[in-house]
């Protein structure tokens, strides 16, 4: 039975949400900035169980190895947990085992990935904690690639949602976790493994394209979801949470009736002339594109940048920089360029 509405105060002055959310933590965030759009003790050091999978997805599609065969070894035949049920010796392709562990939560393919990559699990938990700090996932230890209860192994839904941000720009794994179903070989048997997501968000929820359940006894329900509507994407993260899908929708659903997402500035637009020596105007250039969730009531202040400009440079000229404000806080940067090659400005 639903709990009572209560109201939820949500940082950054945006309003309330008329919802009673049952996870012991959660976050919203625009993708494409990463700015929250909601939290919920987003900052907790919980364990995450098979969400762990999402950045073990992300190191297999990074690898550039999808296309080689994979040994299935016997201690990654013996993992408990949700299982493929992959045999000793049996041999898969990478691609076939990422798509185990993304949508069958196969504990058995995590563990062959593992290996395969790292040469060993705990070497591979390093590779994950190393590409967790790059995300700037700060508060997050990986101890295995499945998500299986040990000690030390932890993220908060923060994190987690910058973990998700960073996977989802792998276009691989962005096509992995929007699958709904998949069939992969199984040795010595006469039928094929069909694979069916455990997303069910997949087909609850419109515009709904990933990622990640999770379930232990110690960790609670888990869940990340991510959904683009209107140009807008989405992440949603949620731990400890006895109802999970009916929060994410109902956060999915707060994001996109209060936020539209606006393009600042895109990748190689002149953003203006720019004065320099005796009176000579050089064309400034984006180098990267930044977009933001915001209220319609919220405007984004500009403010640029120049450094000390030679005498003379190519095009492509990192010549100063553009940061975004929301109020007194930054919320994004990129670099401004030279748009074309210019010399003798003084």
């Amino acid at each position: 039975m639903r709990r009572f509405i209560i109201f939820l105060i949500i940082i950054m002055n945006i309003p309330s949400i008329a919802y009673a959310i049952s996870a012991k933590s959660a976050v919203l965030i625009d993708a494409s900035s990463g700015r929250v759009l909601y939290e919920h003790n987003a900052n907790e050091q919980m364990p995450m169980a098979s969400t762990t999978k999402i950045m073990t997805g992300l190191l297999a599609c990074e690898s550039k190895k999808l296309g080689n065969t994979v040994t299935v070894s016997p201690f990654a035949s013996g993992t408990e947990g949700s299982s493929l049920w992959l045999s000793i010796g049996e041999k898969q392709s990478l691609e076939n085992l990422t798509y185990g562990l993304l949508l069958k939560s196969g504990n058995d393919a995590a563990v062959a990935i593992a290996e395969y990559i790292g040469g060993s699990v705990d070497a591979f938990s390093s590779l994950m904690n190393e590409k967790a700090k790059k995300a700037g996932a700060k508060n997050t230890s990986f101890k295995n690639p499945h998500g299986l209860d040990a000690d030390g192994h932890y993220t908060t839904a923060y994190d987690l949602s910058l973990i998700s941000r960073e996977a989802l720009k792998n276009k691989m794994f962005a096509k992995i976790v929007s699958t709904k179903n998949y069939t992969i070989p199984w040795e010595g048997n006469e039928w094929d493994r069909t694979l069916k997501n455990h997303n069910k968000l997949l087909w609850m929820y419109d515009g709904c394209n990933g990622v990640k359940t999770g379930f232990t006894k110690k960790s609670g329900r888990c869940l990340v979801s991510s959904a683009e509507k209107d140009g807008m994407q989405l992440i949603c993260v949620t731990l400890n949470d006895p109802d999970d899908w009916n929060d994410h929708k109902a956060l999915l659903d707060y994001g996109y009736t209060n936020f539209k997402i606006k393009n600042i500035c895109l990748k190689g637009q002149k953003w203006k002339d720019v004065e320099f020596g005796k009176k000579k105007k050089i064309p400034v250039i984006c180098k990267s594109s930044f977009s933001v969730a915001l209220r319609e009531d919220e405007e984004v202040k500009c403010i640029e940048k120049y450094k000390d400009t030679p005498k003379k440079a190519d095009k492509g000229f990192k010549i100063g920089t553009l940061k975004f404000y929301l109020g007194e806080t930054e919320i994004g940067q990129t670099d401004l360029v030279t748009g074309k090659k210019y010399k003798n400005i003084f």
